[in-house]
């Protein structure tokens, strides 16, 4: 099962929520991958590596074999990324068939995990069309504002339209809400104009708002592993298994 997370604004906790999905999903007896597909290579800091010897560019420029470029760190398996992977943005533009390059390397190593999670960049890209396109379910972790309506929005449109045209397994599994102080008055109007907006589902357990979240990354580890006690932690928790659940 191939899962991605997107949302094409910055600072939604989009990396946060992939590397706590990860190690969760671990926890459950699940193999993870986790894919960095953003040239900030905010996941690969997340997990502890500063200079990765190999990365997803040098799958997708220079043609690597995904097993050449996979690293190991602790529960989970990553391909990393550098800012170098900015740069096959333009490659893949010029390739024949370029919305299908990440789905035909993946296929190489697709059967060795229970799931493979990508930390999309945020943009909607020709990355990140490569992503949807090898992706089976898509979560989108959303902060409440109302300035988020407007680019689930077009994460709604743009799940559709692959749907329709590259990829009939693609599916929007759900919007989880993340950094959520439930003492805001508009983070409950916000859940509701969502409910009745779109045709989507959203997650029962929030993320709430947590210091020791944005700690973690600092560390190389996730803020289940930071900090397991923490309420934020657990809501990750239970968020993974009802991600495992939606998928029963």
């Amino acid at each position: 099962m191939v899962i991605a997370i997107i949302n094409q604004k910055g600072g939604t906790g989009k990396t946060t929520t992939a590397h706590n999905l990860g190690i969760g999903l671990s926890m459950e007896g699940k193999s993870v991958l986790m894919i960095d597909l953003d040239p900030q290579a905010n996941l690969t800091y997340s997990l502890g590596i500063n200079e990765p010897d190999g990365s997803l560019t040098d799958v997708l420029y220079q043609d690597k074999s995904i097993n050449e470029v996979i690293v190991q760190v602790g529960q989970l398996d990553l391909i990393p990324s550098d800012i170098d992977l900015a740069n096959t943005e333009l490659f893949l533009s010029q390739q024949q068939n370029r919305e299908f390059v990440l789905s035909d390397k993946l296929k190489t190593i697709e059967k060795n995990y229970d799931f493979i999670i990508i930390d999309c960049q945020t943009s909607l890209s020709v990355l990140t069309i490569n992503a949807l396109v090898a992706t089976q379910k898509v979560i989108v972790p959303l902060q409440l504002t109302i300035f988020s309506i407007k680019g689930l929005d077009l994460i709604v449109t743009t799940v559709n339209n692959i749907h329709n045209s590259l990829n009939d397994e693609l599916e929007l599994l759900g919007v989880l809400p993340v950094m959520v102080d439930k003492r805001r008055k508009l983070s409950n109007e916000v859940l509701t104009l969502i409910d009745e907006s779109f045709d989507v589902k959203i997650f029962n357990n929030h993320i709430s708002n947590s210091v020791r979240v944005a700690e973690a990354p600092s560390f190389g580890v996730s803020a289940i592993e930071y900090d397991g006690h923490s309420k934020a932690s657990q809501n990750y928790i239970d968020f993974t298994k009802e991600v495992l659940q939606s998928l029963k």
